[in-house]
């Protein structure tokens, strides 16, 4: 684990490693949005939580080491969307995509920074478990397959309840609904094709995924940064800041280990394992160090703890409420035929009641009203329905998966249907118009964005 001395000079030198991107970002700022002390209201819920909360801002180690992850960028992938000015945005993303699918060597006169990009994803850390990771995408497959395409747009707008870490999004034009279906998609797609087999090897489409997701990130740094003049350093700190992407990216891990700790349970069984290592390792690739990615049940939820209760609570509805109006407005379907417009209706009431139930606590506090994503009489009505439909499909294949003369059958089965997933889900570009970054002063180029 990283010293937090060198991981407070590392924050400190973005500035002068990338004085393009962080030149006029002052490091010893602690932003309005780092809730570092008791008294600052934070996400963090629950009575429990709140204790937990208390425990960990005791320390002060465990403090300025959140604080410090709140100003943290990705020092590597950063550095080569700082060359936007000098190759264009078309030449990066063409110069990554070959670098990925044939190595950095086939680049003609690849330039210093993309090499260290493609050299850092390549080194992989001996605190991940490789010999586990096709394991444990082969475990995800039936939760890929069968439950996500059902909860992703309520999974997805729950990154939208604070104002702080939802900005990014704002700035990059998804309050509009056709770029906060392309978002989704986007991001439904890296997941779901790094469950493929051997997706997260070194030419895997995983990886080239994970790379492309990193330059969408660090362009969004790159954009709000250089211009953007609604973005605050003081209140918001550096945008999608690397413990920002920890929750999206470790959720699944979150809900595993918060179920065991119920249970009583302090290690994972050899299976949980194997999925633990191959979100790690999606992780890792995304660029999350090793701080954020622990390995047990109790050190999961005390990561996710110390991000819930260091980030300050805020809505505004102007940007939170409408991302998820715009979101959950948004028209999945690749066609209107009548069994696509169903599959629309059903889902959207799904992520309804999932997004009420797992993020607003039943919705207690009228918050859903006022987003417009209150529940409807028949909403939950399709939610038991098709519950019993996408998880008894689910607990089918469980079982079948642990039957030696149907693993194998059911495991291509899986794969085939999420093949046809991402062809629904379309071809992830990982862009967006430059244009729309507020105040931002730019001229419509089309560049990674978050």
């Amino acid at each position: 684990m990283e010293s937090l001395q060198a991981l407070e000079a590392r924050v400190a030198a973005q500035r002068d490693l990338l004085p393009a991107m962080y030149g006029k970002v002052d490091f010893s700022v602690t932003p309005e949005r780092f809730a570092g002390t008791p008294d600052i209201p934070s996400t963090i819920r629950g009575e429990k939580g709140e204790a937990a909360r208390r425990r960990f801002l005791a320390d002060p180690e465990t403090v300025a080491r959140a604080r410090a992850y709140t100003m943290l960028g990705d020092n590597v992938a950063d550095a080569y969307a700082a060359l936007m000015p000098q190759y264009g945005f078309r030449k990066l993303v063409d110069m990554l995509t070959r670098a990925c699918d044939e190595g950095v060597e086939a680049v003609a006169e690849a330039p210093a920074e993309l090499v260290g990009f493609i050299r850092a994803m390549e080194a992989t850390p001996d605190w991940i478990d490789m010999s586990l990771i096709e394991e444990g995408a082969r475990y995800s497959r039936n939760a890929t397959a069968n439950v996500a395409p059902f909860v992703v747009r309520g999974a997805f707008v729950a990154t939208f309840l604070n104002k702080y870490s939802a900005l990014p999004m704002a700035l990059t034009g998804t309050l509009s609904h056709e770029t906060a279906v392309r978002r989704i998609k986007e991001t439904a797609a890296f997941f779901t094709t790094t469950a493929l087999p051997g997706a997260l090897t070194r030419f895997g489409p995983g990886f080239k995924a994970a790379a492309m997701v990193r330059l969408m990130h660090s362009m969004v740094r790159f954009n709000v940064l250089r211009g953007a003049t609604t973005w605050d350093v003081a209140v918001y700190g550096i945008p999608v800041p690397q413990v920002d992407q920890m929750p999206a990216g470790t959720i699944a891990v979150f809900l595993l280990a918060f179920k065991l700790m119920r249970q009583g349970r302090a290690a994972f069984t050899p299976r949980e394992r194997a999925f633990v290592e191959f979100n790690r390792y999606r992780c890792w690739l995304l660029g999350l160090p090793e701080d954020l990615l622990p390995a047990t049940p109790d050190g999961i939820q005390q990561a996710m703890s110390v991000y819930s209760g260091t980030l300050r609570d805020g809505y505004d509805d102007a940007t939170c409420g409408a991302l998820v109006r715009a979101t959950m407005a948004g028209y999945f379907p690749a066609d209107r035929r009548l069994r696509s417009r169903l599959f629309d209706g059903l889902e959207r009431s799904f992520a309804r009641v999932f997004f009420n139930r797992a993020f607003l606590s039943g919705d207690t506090s009228g918050k859903a009203a006022l987003m417009g994503v209150a529940l409807r009489p028949y909403d939950r009505l399709v939610f038991v329905a098709l519950g019993l439909y996408v998880y008894g499909r689910q607990g089918l294949y469980k079982l079948a998966l642990r039957l030696p003369l149907m693993r194998d059958i059911a495991d291509r089965r899986l794969i085939a249907r999420i093949d046809r997933l991402l062809i629904g889900y379309g071809h992830a570009e990982y862009t967006t118009d430059a244009s729309k970054y507020r105040g931002a002063g730019f001229e419509g180029k089309r560049q990674p964005a978050e």
